[in-house]
């Protein structure tokens, strides 16, 4: 009856690392390494708690006059073009041999990111 609060509190966690810059991968990076969840579960809920926070993202920078349309223009099309190609190949490979090396890049990517503070 009470295996919500450990999600929920994770969930909660990593909303407040979110808000002080650290990104949504260390809510996958806990869910497959702490909570065991599979990785293809891990990274819908991932993508799922990136959309909104990404949206609220970009109003806000839009708001602000932050954003640059030109360079919007020309990301966009590329960035999706990627985002497609990435799912495409994330589809067809194991998780298995995803759940790993991702695993490492999120570590590097906080070991530089402390160092760099």
């Amino acid at each position: 009856m009470t295996g919500w609060i450990i999600p929920l509190l994770v969930g909660c966690g990593t909303g407040i690392l979110s808000s002080w810059g650290v990104g949504g991968g260390t809510l996958l990076l806990i869910m497959t390494l702490v909570l065991d969840v599979p990785a293809g579960d891990a990274m819908a809920v991932n993508l799922l708690y990136f959309l909104p926070t990404a949206a609220m993202g970009v109003v806000s920078h839009a708001r602000n006059g932050l954003l640059e349309k030109d360079a919007l223009r020309s990301a966009i099309p590329w960035g999706a073009a990627a985002a497609i190609a990435g799912a495409l190949v994330a589809a067809a490979v194991d998780t298995d041999l995803l759940r790993r090396p991702f695993g490492i890049y999120l570590l590097l990517a906080a070991g530089i990111t402390l160092r760099q503070l």
